[in-house]
């Protein structure tokens, strides 16, 4: 059954960096679908921080990352990564990678960052960002 497993969530002061990995079935690295990185804070909705589509690489950012967060992938590890620096207090939360396809803007496909655009989902890592 195609999964998605994360990783690399661990406790960290202000200012400092984390990597995540996402590890995908082939179903999802090797097909036409997005790898969408989601934040989770206690009492609050999944939000959409970073996205990258599997064909063509094409990345979204929620602009409450850009500049501090990168996706990227390794096809070949069927890994998704999130690296995350200059980490705030307000990072802290469950991230989890959930598996979406894209959807057509204009003429292109686009990865979007609205979790109801994802259908499968990991068990989610813990980031604790601490002054």
């Amino acid at each position: 059954q195609a999964q998605l497993v994360e990783s690399g969530g661990a406790s960290v002061q202000a200012g400092g960096s984390l990597k995540l990995s996402c590890e995908a079935s082939s179903k999802f690295m090797y097909g036409d679908y997005c790898i969408g990185w989601f934040h989770q804070s206690s009492g609050k909705q999944r939000e959409g921080v970073a996205a990258i589509s599997t064909i063509g690489g094409n990345t979204a950012y929620a602009d409450s990352v850009t500049g501090r967060f990168t996706v990227s992938q390794n096809s070949r590890m069927n890994t998704v990564s999130l690296q995350m620096n200059n980490l705030k207090i307000e990072d802290t939360g469950i991230y989890y990678c959930g598996a979406g396809h894209p959807r057509l803007d204009g003429r292109r496909f686009v990865c979007r960052l609205s979790s109801d655009e994802y259908i499968n989902w990991g068990q989610g890592t813990q980031v604790s960002v601490s002054s």
